[in-house]
Formats: C-alpha cells, structure tokens, sequence
C-alpha cells in the first residue's frame, strides 16, 4: 500500500511539473557561476509574477522582491492551504482583505495585489528585501524573505529579460498532444495583460484538435496599470503551429526591445511543459524542448545559456549576447 500511495504521488508529481519533473535552470548573466534549479510549476508561476510586474511598469527590483516573497511563502507554488486561512503564491488572506479565495487563487489576480502593496511603500527599491516584503506581507517571521534574494534575482533579470539566454526547461519532448496556439495567446494575454499584444494581421485561428483541453485558462482582462502600447504584434505562421511576435522597438521607452524580446521567450521556456511547446526562437538563438543541457543553441551550431549569452568559440567564451536595443521576432512553436 505504502509503495503504490508513493508511486502515485510521484505521478501526480510529474504530471504537474512537481519534483520529479522535468527541470528548469536560471543561470547568472554575470558569469560568476551562479545558477537555480527549478521546477516547471514553479516556473509558470514566476513568468506570471515577473509578466505581471512589468506590465505594471514596474522596476526589475520590484520583481526581485515579489519573487522572492512568493518563494518563502509558497516555495512558488499556488498551494490552496496554509497558516489559518492564507492561500496561494503569497499566501493572502481573505480575512484580512486581500480578496475571495476565489480570486486570491488567481495568479495573476495575487500578483496584482501584492504589488498595489509593495508600491504604497514609500522608497521600496532602496529597502533591504526583506524590509520591503515585510511591509506588504506582515509576517510573523520577517526575516525569512532574505534568504530567498540571490535566487530570486537571477530569475528576475532572466523573466524581465534583462539577462539573455539565461533560462531554460527540459520540456515535455514528444508529447501526444499539443495544446495549440490559441493556448499560447490566451496565456500571454492572460499573464501580460489582454492590451499588450495585437494581431499583425487578419484574425488567426489554430489548427490543431479543436476538441482537446487547454491547459490554461481563459485571458484574464488586462491590469489597471498595463501600458497604453502593445507589447508586441502577433500573428501565427502558416505552419499553424508557431506564434511569432515581432518586437516592436517603441513599445515602450523605458525599455529595450531586446529585453522585450527576451522576456517573452524566457516566459515562452518557462510555460513549454505547460503550453506542450516545441521550440522557442529569438535573436539568432533557440530552445528546443529535452535538451537535457541547459543551454540555448545559436543557429551556426554554438551554444548559449551557461555564462548568461552567446559563447563565442572564437573568443574563449566572451559573452556577447546581452539584451541589445533593436527589434526581433520571438517564434514560439507548438508540438504537433
């Protein structure tokens, strides 16, 4: 009995992105060597909080700080229990105001609300971490947030796309069936905001089993605070199965298209198990899903991903793929 009820969990386990899996990495842009394994639900949930955050306009620090939060509240885990009646990422109470259950299980909907806290705080990004998370979350160990920082920041400057080719999951290789690319436009719509994409052309429909399950829900309106400009103009090629999102270099002037661009194919990397996709394409570089390697591969063949960009062969490793000013596309393509 004991050996089944273990077996059983473990498949519950894969099947969800839990411990047994397959992986997620975050490695440092810097090239000091550090890195983060994770899961890929942790993974969804952390492209959710970052997506969120910037569609706010928010700082990368500010991102810093909520995952960091969500990690020692819930181990980034959108856990339906928790100390009296604290639910989901951040562990809110809806006795104490932060919303229904109902919508504190949204991880779109926590994220909103942690931040309309964390901006009420006068000086955040000039706080220790911990200080800023203990003013929004009020909890009764305080210091705990701190531990989670280095771990955090190198999934921020990955998902805010500030760090290049620094993320990576193994994917669901030779899956049976691929949720489609309506799945992969409702999610963008649903962690970015329904105003920050737009078709590039006449409206797309997916060809894939229109009677199979999405595994996302459906896109969420867009938050209060997400800019007037879209993100990206989208479209879906003619193969049926690839979303390219083309960049657009003014979306908005506080950032680069680069950064843009690397964000939405980190957050493409961190929902391929999710969404059942495929590969994933930006700047001269691509993700295929069951690399077991961890890295981004250029398209001449060299790889990218463990020193946080392209490895330069020629040049002793040399970092040249940081997060550069110009437009791009980002092709996500689903398994058929």
């Amino acid at each position: 009995m004991v050996l089944l009820g273990v077996a059983g969990y473990l498949a519950v386990q894969y099947d969800s992105g839990g411990g047994s899996g397959p992986g997620c990495r975050v490695v440092s842009g810097k090239g000091d060597g550090a890195t983060y394994e994770f899961t890929p639900e942790q993974a969804v949930n952390a492209a959710t909080i970052t997506a969120v955050g910037t569609a706010r306009e928010l700082p990368e620090r500010a991102v810093t700080i909520a995952l960091a939060t969500a990690l020692q509240e819930s181990a980034l885990r959108n856990i339906d229990y928790g100390d009296r009646d604290s639910l989901g990422l951040f562990q809110q109470r809806p006795s104490q105001g932060w919303g229904t259950p109902e919508e504190i299980m949204d991880p779109v909907y926590s994220a909103e609300k942690f931040y309309e806290g964390l901006e009420k705080v006068p000086g955040y990004t000039r706080l220790p971490l911990t200080v800023a998370a203990q003013r929004v979350q009020l909890s009764g160990f305080p210091q705990a947030y701190a531990k989670h920082e280095p771990d955090a920041t190198l999934l921020a400057a990955a998902l805010t796309g500030h760090s290049a080719a620094t993320l990576t999951c193994k994917g669901r290789p030779g899956t049976a069936r691929a949720a489609g690319t309506d799945a992969v436009r409702a999610a963008l719509a649903r962690d970015f905001g329904g105003g920050t994409l737009e078709p590039a052309g006449a409206e797309v429909s997916d060809t894939a089993d229109p009677s199979a399950p999405s595994p996302v829900p459906p896109a969420s309106s867009p938050p209060p605070d997400a800019p007037d400009a879209p993100l990206a103009d989208a479209d879906v090629d003619s193969d049926g199965r690839t979303v390219t999102l083309s960049v657009r270099a003014d979306a908005d002037a506080g950032r680069k298209a680069g950064a843009q661009g690397w964000q939405l194919a980190h957050w493409a990397v961190a929902n391929a198990s999710e969404l059942r996709l495929e590969r994933v394409a930006y700047a001269g570089r691509e993700w295929t899903a069951g690399n077991a390697g961890h890295q981004w591969r250029t398209l001449d063949g060299e790889t990218a991903g463990e020193n946080g960009g392209e490895t330069d062969g020629k040049n002793g490793g040399k970092n040249t793929g940081a997060a550069g000013d110009g437009a791009g596309e980002v092709r996500i393509t689903t398994a058929r």
